[in-house]
């Protein structure tokens, strides 16, 4: 009876819980199988989330160079139409403009208000020039970066990483020489941009038309590049997904009950409960029969 009453608890448990015990004494010798299992799908899971943000940082990132990208174009169509009409008395506007729309880009936060191109030093702005003066104050556009050395990267497997982040400097060097250059020039002896160049500015401009389209290559290789770590950060995702898929399975086959059998056995354990108490039953009657009459056994 005790047998049948414990078999037919572990069942019901089963039935009740869907896996094959709640602890450790009934998995057995698979224990060490489980928790190996347990820990790798964690681990599997943990590189999801990260992969996930990841992926939200690369599209973010490439939709923000490419607005890098229109602004050194715009810079270089301003020049090209200022020396064609030779006139630039509204190129220092612009200059102005694209400087303001590239730092606030160059300077974005993410969700969790560091800065997105800040790499090891993300607390604090990558750019300190706040206006083309600044530029002019300094002795190269560089100086105008304060960004880390460091991009940041995410691990996405063990032993893996893939280097998702972007250094402002290495993005918008060039477009923020140009625009220095262009500053620098207008508050010289030969600037003044106005309408009607002369000689020098023209030349000037002309010259500055190439690092224009220079500063809009730099930040196309950089988009480039971006699009590379995205499609890493794609491949990695769905390597986890198949390796958290498959480590959930095996966990699943060790902890998990098969419902239809852990069923059938708690109607064969029912049963046999049912006939073991049948049977002491039985017998007690028996011994019972036998002391109340003595006489019938001699």
């Amino acid at each position: 009876i005790t047998k049948a009453e414990q078999a037919l608890n572990t069942t019901q448990a089963q039935v009740t819980s869907g896996q094959v015990a709640t602890d450790y004494a009934g998995i057995g010798d698979k224990t060490a199988m489980l928790e190996s299992a347990r820990s790798a799908a964690n681990r599997a899971t943990a590189y999801q989330s990260a992969t996930s943000l990841a992926l939200n940082q690369a599209d973010l990132q490439d939709s923000q160079m490419s607005s890098l990208s229109d602004l050194a174009n715009q810079l270089r169509q301003a020049l090209t139409t200022a020396v064609g009409n030779s006139d630039a008395s509204t190129l220092m506007t612009t200059a102005q403009s694209i400087f303001d729309q590239a730092t606030q880009i160059l300077n974005s936060k993410d969700a969790n208000g560091n800065y997105l191109y800040g790499g090891d030093k993300n607390n604090q702005p990558p750019v300190t020039a706040t206006s083309l003066s600044d530029l002019t104050s300094m002795a190269s556009a560089s100086d105008a970066f304060q960004n880390g050395t460091v991009a940041n990267s995410v691990m996405v497997g063990d032993g893996q990483s893939v280097q998702v982040g972007m250094l402002a400097s290495d993005i918008g060097t060039q477009l923020m020489q140009t625009l220095k250059d262009i500053a620098d020039f207008n508050a010289g002896s030969n600037g003044n941009f106005s309408a009607g160049l002369t000689d020098a500015q023209s030349s000037f401009l002309s010259g500055e038309i190439t690092s224009a389209t220079t500063a809009a290559a730099q930040v196309n290789n950089a988009a480039a590049a971006n699009g590379n770590i995205y499609n890493q950060l794609q491949d990695a995702s769905a390597n986890q997904t198949t390796m958290s898929n498959l480590f959930q399975s095996f966990v699943s086959n060790i902890e998990d009950v098969d419902m239809p059998t852990a069923i059938t056995q708690l109607n064969q354990n029912q049963v046999a409960l049912q006939a073991a108490l049948q049977v002491t039953a039985q017998l007690n009657q028996v011994s019972l029969l036998n002391y109340l009459n003595p006489s019938s056994t001699g």
